[in-house]
């Protein structure tokens, strides 16, 4: 590596650096000229250092083909043919990569446990889904993935093609080889949101990325697992079973004109350190995750933490830190206040699991500073253990009434929670994290989901997406 460090191996990454780096007298967009510290100081701060894509990273012409030698670059990093870079993170990904697959009234084979982008990617493009439920493991209460039997329940009803989430929120994958040969057997692409799973595939204790294990297309978001910047995401495909063109017009036809260049220079840095550094900055954070782990489990016992061995190989994120509070009686939106009060902010809490998120930008000193506040914290917590339970999120069985499209474009009423029931919904209900679906437009209200939100929502976690937030009504469609 060179003395520059990553930057001579980022084409996007240079361009952005030696833009502020250079004399310049912009009479173009964006309007702050990098030029609103001398209008205000604190605004100054904030916009100073955005840097557009055009007229900046590269000539609005796009004359020297920067953002293209650096996609070209992470298509290769990544193993596939086409590769583009987006400022929208995974939901912009998401859907234009649905865009791409066929044309309204087509089917396609999907995890439930999709994020919602992909669930209105499908209501734009009207695509139809049929759904696949994830495996619940019965010791841990956490989904394990699509079992091949789900995909081969719908296979005979010819999808276009077959949408996977993986890795689970939770850190969990699926048996992918089997699906994958399945699909490809029927000729249907595999399209994979990988959004937690941008680490995957550099170092051989992590699952490998879906492209290596032959899926057709890879999507994650930069700024998740990896040190990206917000909404920051990047696609690459192979291209035997898709259109080149198709992909393309996706793509521009759902994303910004206007993309600002430090995520796209992001994108492409952290392509870059991956390829130089990463595996030795994987195997420093697996190393300070499980010197983390044990200091906890050795007081608090070794099934607090989701791990590898609760999992059959290579089917867990090894640095995934899953809290399971049931298991020693402790509530973890208590617990999540408690880490808020000292400064701790976590991925996601509920009643029976708290989510750090740790990446390649923590080391042992930030676990060890995690351990001194959270380890006080777990021992004021201590109760009766719980059975381990399965979220709603993960066990809702939906009944579809109607499409996806039909019912996002029905009319509406608002109507009491208890009135909802046996109705069909016209939102999109999803506890938050992780985005989830327990409703989607379309589907019957059952007494079972409208207990279930409830409770979700009284254990102190949001509930996204809801024409009302409170859940005292439903909107339903009318038909």
């Amino acid at each position: 590596m060179t003395d520059d460090g990553i930057r001579s191996h980022a084409p996007l990454l240079d361009s952005y650096l030696t833009y502020l780096e250079s004399a310049r007298h912009p009479f173009t967009i964006p309007g702050h000229k990098q030029r609103a510290t001398h209008l205000d100081p604190d605004l100054g701060r904030v916009v100073d250092v955005d840097v557009p894509l055009f007229g900046g990273l590269d000539e609005i012409k796009l004359t020297h083909g920067t953002l293209l030698k650096a996609e070209n670059l992470a298509a290769q990093c990544w193993g596939g043919e086409w590769a583009r870079f987006s400022t929208g993170g995974s939901t912009h990904a998401n859907q234009a990569v649905i865009f791409a697959l066929g044309k309204p009234g087509d089917k396609v084979a999907i995890s439930r446990t999709a994020h919602r982008s992909v669930l209105t990617a499908l209501v734009l493009a009207g695509l139809e889904p049929l759904w696949l439920s994830p495996e619940i493991d019965s010791k841990t209460g956490v989904p394990m993935g699509i079992p091949i039997h789900e995909f081969e329940r719908v296979v005979g009803q010819h999808p276009i093609a077959l949408l996977l989430t993986e890795p689970g929120y939770l850190g969990t994958v699926s048996d992918l080889p089997p699906l994958i040969a399945l699909a490809h057997a029927h000729r249907l692409p595999v399209v994979v949101d990988a959004a937690w799973g941008g680490h995957f595939g550099f170092h051989p204790a992590f699952p490998q990325h879906p492209l290596q294990a032959g899926a057709d297309v890879f999507i994650t978001s930069i700024h998740k697992a990896l040190p990206g910047y917000t909404a920051s995401a990047l696609v690459v495909a192979r291209l035997e079973l898709l259109n080149r063109a198709r992909l393309e017009q996706g793509f521009e036809s759902t994303h910004t004109t206007s993309p600002a260049g430090a995520p796209l220079a992001s994108i492409d840095g952290v392509r870059a350190l991956l390829e130089l550094r990463g595996l030795e900055l994987l195997d420093q954070l697996l190393v300070s995750v499980i010197q983390f782990r044990r200091k906890l489990t050795d007081e608090f016992g070794t099934s607090i933490f989701l791990s590898t061995a609760d999992f059959p190989p290579h089917r867990f994120d090894p640095t995934k830190l899953v809290l399971r509070t049931n298991v020693f009686g402790g509530d973890g939106v208590r617990i999540e206040k408690q880490l808020i009060d000292q400064g701790v902010r976590v991925e996601m809490a509920d009643r029976d699991t708290v989510v750090f998120l740790v990446t390649i930008s923590d080391d042992a000193q930030t676990l060890e500073s995690l351990f001194e506040i959270l380890a006080p914290i777990l021992r004021e917590n201590i109760g009766a253990p719980r059975k381990s339970g399965t979220a709603l999120s993960w066990s809702v069985k939906p009944l579809v009434g109607i499409s996806l499209r039909e019912a996002y474009f029905a009319d509406s009423e608002m109507v009491s929670a208890e009135s909802a029931v046996g109705r069909l919904s016209a939102d999109l209900v999803a506890p938050y994290p992780p985005g989830v679906a327990v409703l989607a437009p379309g589907e019957v209200i059952t007494s079972e989901i409208v207990n279930g939100l409830r409770d979700t929502k009284a254990n102190g976690v949001r509930i996204a997406y809801a024409s009302d937030p409170t859940l005292a009504t439903y909107r339903v469609c009318k038909i």
